[in-house]
């Protein structure tokens, strides 16, 4: 108190001063510092077979809130704090359920973006933290009716009947938001191998005794265990990921192929383990068996045979893809190697990480970007794969009818409930007028349980 005295009465402007501090502090109180809006620096729509998925690209994390509105069909996201520096009018919508984006300020401070539907959407949304090249982000997917929350994935027509087709899964590596290596001039992995896959697909869908799917048919993100669960709903018989390698100078190049560590499998064996919802899948590769209904002793073994078969098949199968590729590729390693890349864990599908060149070694970045060269190397790849399978063809396969001789001799088929004669001709690759003359049908009526001849192709 004798110092403020002194104050008073020695400086008349700092008394004058102290005296004011009563009115300063509650108008400090009432308008604190603000610490400014968040900006949107960019909206990114992208549609998939799985959902429509909205990225909003923040300088820092928000508070958002959603809810729908119907007459019309609309969808509110309200977003706390935050501007939006681009306008939404011009934004690619196409393959989605959004009509229309707009937006408008709410309370001088909060953003409110409007998506008119053309038919109602269930959405999620989530923020997600600043990870490699991107921000915070903000992220709604939305689900029309026709989606659910897990993809849903038509089983392929690999039937327990004989001469089925070989199922091969070929997964085209990140997509989306995930560009994967950016290379020599700011060439994307994620384009290239998009590009290879879709060649390779279409080798393998004009190749007799072959049906092929495609894991990633456009630009989105498919996480890597849904990657494996896609091949596994279709049972594949073998599966097939592609990708471009990078490395911190441009003088590295050559292709090479990876299958699972041995480390690697032994650790996912471990998870199917001890995930219970595992043991209802059937294990279909190389193992062919369940492992619902067995102890875990019994199912431990069973699965680690199933996976030491599926890792011989894997490495048999990539050194023969390797040979094919040395033939229009530099090699960066001359023998298949081995790592835990999570999308090789599957422990019923024989599969290969095919890294089909350095994206950051400039010439290679050029040979990777042209059609030529694209084409080239999903031939080779191709080519690998039906070299081992000729000589390793899965059981019940076209084939393994074939290998066995089976265009030189009659074979039989009983017939399943859903049979057609049109289907089964197909099936066998044999005229429809063929086999109905080989079995002595005047019409097309065929009953469950009737054994058909069938001829050699």
């Amino acid at each position: 108190m004798i110092l403020v005295h002194q104050l008073f009465a020695v400086n008349k402007p700092f008394r004058w001063a102290l005296a004011s501090l009563p009115l300063i502090f509650p108008l400090l109180v009432a308008f604190p510092v603000s610490a400014g809006l968040t900006t949107i620096e960019s909206v990114r729509v992208r549609p998939s077979p799985e959902r429509t998925r909205i990225v909003f690209d923040l300088t820092q994390p928000v508070e958002h809130k959603i809810f729908a509105l119907s007459n019309p069909q609309r969808l509110v996201i309200d977003i706390s704090d935050a501007k939006l520096t681009k306008s939404l009018s011009k934004m690619d919508l196409e393959g989605t359920p959004i009509l229309a984006m707009r937006s408008s300020s709410r309370n001088e401070h909060d953003l409110r973006v409007v998506l008119d539907l053309s038919t109602p959407v269930k959405p999620r949304s989530f923020v997600l933290k600043p990870i490699m090249q991107y921000g915070d982000r903000l992220v709604i997917d939305l689900y029309t009716n026709d989606q659910q929350l897990a993809a849903v994935v038509q089983k392929a027509d690999r039937i327990t009947r004989q001469m089925r087709d070989v199922v091969v899964a070929i997964d085209a590596g990140h997509g989306g938001d995930d560009p994967g290596a950016i290379g020599y001039g700011r060439l994307l992995e994620k384009k290239v191998v998009l590009s290879i896959a879709n060649r390779l697909d279409k080798l393998f869908e004009k190749e007799t005794g072959y049906k092929s799917i495609l894991i990633r048919k456009g630009d989105y993100y498919i996480a890597h265990r849904k990657r494996t669960e896609i091949a596994r709903k279709n049972q594949a018989d073998i599966f097939l990921s592609i990708h471009a390698d990078a490395f911190e100078t441009s003088e590295a190049s050559g292709a090479s192929i990876y299958a699972i560590s041995q480390q690697g499998a032994t650790s996912e064996a471990a998870r199917w383990l001890a995930e219970k919802e595992n043991r209802a899948d059937l294990i279909g590769g190389v193992g062919g068996v369940s492992l619902d209904d067995k102890d875990d002793l019994l199912a431990g073994v069973l699965l680690d045979l199933s996976m030491t078969a599926s890792l011989s098949a894997s490495l048999e199968m990539g050194e023969s893809v390797l040979a094919a590729i040395s033939k229009v590729n530099k090699l960066h390693k001359k023998h298949v190697e081995q790592a835990s890349f999570l999308v090789l864990k599957s422990p019923d599908i024989p599969s290969l990480l095919i890294e089909t060149g350095f994206i950051s070694n400039p010439s290679e970045a050029r040979k990777l970007k042209s059609s030529s060269h694209q084409q080239k190397m999903a031939k080779a790849i191709f080519s690998g794969v039906i070299s081992y399978m000729q000589d390793n063809p899965p059981d019940g396969s076209f084939l393994a009818w074939k290998k066995q001789g089976g265009d030189d001799k009659l074979g039989t088929y009983i017939i399943i409930r859903g049979d057609t004669l049109s289907e089964i001709a197909s099936r066998y690759r044999v005229s429809f007028s063929n086999l109905k003359k080989v079995n002595g049908l005047r019409s097309n009526t065929i009953r469950i349980g009737q054994i058909l001849k069938i001829p050699a192709s």
